[in-house]
């Protein structure tokens, strides 16, 4: 996909169906990864959607599909909460999935953010730099995303700091109270992935969702300023958040 081509979309009549394809093609794109290069890096999110997939991930009938000793696994974005905290993205993933199959302690990159952003933010693209063993933007295999009403993305929210970040890999997030501070990959890390998979339900997202697959992203929300320079970016959409999509999908 070029970089200004409008997205691949799916749409699947519910939920479940969109996670049980969401997790074949993780599976899919993990065999190929570790068939080509010996590993295979993704990149996770948290939130209600993708759950559902995790969920499956670890599952006897797709966790036995994924040679896990050999994925590598980073998170997007995270809260400044304590790795067992219930609004912890990697309690999410541990949940669902770590405790569920055997994968070696240094393969999994959590973002530390029970310390400050600033601090956190700068411990996490160390990781990253360590393990790509680069200078450069590193590249991941799988980033998997999702988009909020307000045309969010990982923390990437509109008009905020964060989305204009160019010179670190992991940039902190500060919100207004109650919110919780995060720490996000930076916009320029998530365009340099070879697959970038959003997941969306709900009606609640329909109307971003038209406007950045039909209308070109006029608002200029984060989600559709996602255009990865060297592979593609698909949305799998379930029917209700695809209710306002006017053309076939």
């Amino acid at each position: 996909m070029t970089r200004w081509e409008r997205p691949q979309v799916r749409v699947f009549p519910d939920l479940e169906t969109l996670s049980r394809n969401a997790a074949a093609f993780f599976c899919e794109l993990s065999r190929e990864a570790i068939a080509s290069q010996g590993r295979f890096v993704v990149a996770l999110s948290g939130g209600s959607t993708p759950r559902c997939m995790y969920k499956l991930l670890g599952s006897t009938t797709y966790r036995r599909s994924i040679e896990w000793k050999r994925v590598h696994m980073f998170w997007v974005d995270e809260r400044c909460v304590p790795g067992d905290h219930l609004e912890s993205n990697f309690k999410l993933v541990v949940d669902t999935v770590l405790s569920k199959v055997d994968m070696p302690g240094e393969n999994i990159h959590r973002i530390k953010c029970e310390d400050m952003p600033d601090r956190a933010a700068l411990d996490y693209e160390q990781d990253i730099r360590s393990f790509f063993k680069s200078t450069s933007l590193p590249i991941f295999d799988l980033i998997i995303l999702g988009a909020g009403e307000d045309g969010h993305t990982a923390s990437l929210f509109p008009n905020t700091a964060a989305l204009y970040e160019h010179a670190h890999l992991a940039t902190p997030v500060y919100l207004e109270p109650p919110k919780l501070n995060r720490v996000t990959l930076a916009l320029s890390v998530l365009n340099h992935a070879v697959h970038v998979l959003f997941l969306a339900s709900g009606p609640a997202k329909a109307m971003v969702i038209r406007e950045i697959i039909e209308n070109g992203n006029p608002k200029h929300y984060p989600a559709g300023l996602v255009h990865p320079v060297r592979g593609g970016v698909m949305w799998y959409v379930d029917k209700e958040a695809a209710g306002l999509l006017t053309k076939d999908h």
